[in-house]
């Protein structure tokens, strides 16, 4: 299985999301800078790669990393929605 990097450009929307530029990728995905236009900030958007969003363990490992990034939220950390 491998994992590439998402197949979003600069302009490209994702839901209320519109990618400005990609931060990083990594084993899970990648990591893009995005305007959320419903609440008009710039946001860290996570996309989990195509290759593992058929597989049931990954979008779990994913789901949960999102749940603990919110419960450790604070004025320090960002925001997962």
């Amino acid at each position: 299985m491998t994992n590439r990097i998402m197949p979003l450009s600069v302009g490209d929307t994702l839901g209320p999301y519109e990618i400005l530029s990609q931060i990083g990728a990594g084993g899970m995905g990648a990591v893009f800078r995005a305007v959320d236009q419903r609440l008009d900030r710039v946001v860290a958007l996570k996309v989990l790669s195509p290759s593992l969003s058929r597989d049931q363990a990954s979008i779990q490992r994913f789901v949960n990393a999102a749940f603990v990034a919110e419960m450790t939220a604070n004025d320090q950390t960002l925001q997962a929605t």
